[in-house]
């Protein structure tokens, strides 16, 4: 039997439905962010990105490089294995406690990346929890729906941030039964934000544990840097809060905090964290490094949301059809997915600006969109360079402008 077969079937419906991925090959280079060189199948070319989760640049900052070198200089590089057989290194007691800081929790578990701590935590929570009914947003990331598919309990879908929704699944679930409100607090391609004091409340009067995604918001809203659960004042109502260090913080895991004896109970049955090894000694004090800076630097958080700022009006004033946002997501409708990969390939080939599309599965059919992330270092002659840019590539494949832009022209 051909075995080839059945994968070439697959990629090539991929390609049918333009939904087949192409990665580019980039070379970040410390210092210059967000200036990269693009291994292109013509040559090496300096190109700048604009779509990057490194949010705030932490990924080039001379105390997180200076943290990773050193500790891996000082103690190697690899973690040895497990914790269950390899112990726990030092850095990475550090960087638990310092995320338990962060959020105003007792306790924090590291896992080795933001997928697997909610694929692992949301399942290995619920099943702990005996006829466990979840409540999950429509709009939850694909690794919050694998941890609510995972967890085998019964679960129901609210329509995206309607707490009246939310409301009439807990009053129908009954006040005896225990109930799991899963959400993010803020979704990356829409840019919009949950009501979580509405969905705390909602939680304390119908008896529900909460759990919050915030891996789009740590490090770049609140005081510290603790999300939008800090900014919104509402930290100490939520019960478990899953982050990464993967974007803000410029580095590499996911991680869950809440009270002690979740947390250990989380250490204790989930797969995902006890049969994988742990992060390297090195990654972690990088991402402590990161964290500490943000807690007190508040520099990077208000540089870029006045990047992000400007670069919605330059871009909303040239015509650009960009879509509703409160935060630093610039989403720019395409509503087409072969328009949507084509305007990604000819800004990277024609003006060197690198911008992913995002196609459906990541957004419905009919809202393909480029997903734009100012960051701190993004500069008024890179923001113009950027709507200039897309004009022309708007005009080069008929996709249109706002109607006040066609009128003025």
């Amino acid at each position: 039997m051909d075995y080839s077969q059945f994968f070439n079937a697959a990629l090539n419906r991929l390609h049918d439905e333009r939904r087949y991925r192409v990665f580019a090959d980039l070379e970040r280079i410390a210092g210059r962010f967000p200036h990269a060189t693009w291994h292109s199948p013509k040559g090496s070319r300096n190109v700048v990105i604009w779509c990057s989760n490194d949010y705030l640049g932490m990924g080039q900052h001379p105390k997180v490089v200076g943290a990773m070198v050193e500790t891996a200089t000082r103690v190697g590089t690899g973690a040895g294995g497990t914790r269950n057989i390899a112990g726990t290194h030092h850095p990475l007691v550090q960087l638990e406690s310092e995320l338990a800081d962060l959020h105003g929790k007792e306790a924090s578990l590291l896992f080795t990346s933001g997928y697997v701590s909610n694929q692992t935590g949301i399942s290995t929570l619920a099943k702990l929890i005996p006829n466990c009914l979840i409540l999950s947003d429509a709009l939850n990331h694909n690794s919050m729906i694998e941890g609510v598919r995972q967890a085998g309990c019964e679960r129901q879908i609210f329509r995206h941030n309607d707490v009246a929704h939310l409301e009439e699944l807990l009053i129908a679930a009954g006040p005896d039964r225990p109930k799991l409100i899963v959400c993010e607090s803020l979704y990356s391609m829409d840019g919009d934000v949950a009501p979580l004091g509405k969905i705390c409340d909602l939680a304390e009067q119908y008896g529900a544990m909460t759990y919050l995604d915030e891996v789009h918001a740590v490090g770049m809203y609140g005081p510290r840097g603790g999300g939008i659960a800090e900014r919104d004042g509402v930290m100490h109502r939520i019960d478990i809060v899953e982050g990464t260090l993967a974007k803000a913080f410029g580095c590499l895991g996911g991680y869950i905090a809440g009270r002690a004896e979740v947390i250990d109970a989380v250490r204790s049955y989930a797969p995902g964290f006890i049969f994988t090894t742990a992060l390297p000694p090195a990654i972690c004090s990088a991402a402590t490094a990161a964290i500490r800076h943000l807690k007190t630097s508040n520099w990077e958080r208000e540089r870029h949301q006045d990047r992000a700022a400007r670069t919605k009006a330059i871009l909303t004033a040239a015509g650009l059809p960009v879509m509703s946002s409160d935060t630093h997501i610039v989403p720019l409708f395409v509503g087409d997915p072969e328009k949507c990969k084509r305007a990604s390939d000819l800004l990277l080939e024609d003006h060197g600006i690198y911008i992913q599309p995002i196609n459906y599965p990541t957004v419905a059919k009919g809202t393909e969109r480029l997903r734009i992330t100012p960051s701190p270092y993004h500069d008024d002659g890179l923001i113009d360079a950027l709507a200039e840019a897309l004009l022309q590539v708007w005009d080069r494949l008929g996709l249109p402008l706002h109607q006040k832009s066609l009128a003025a022209e």
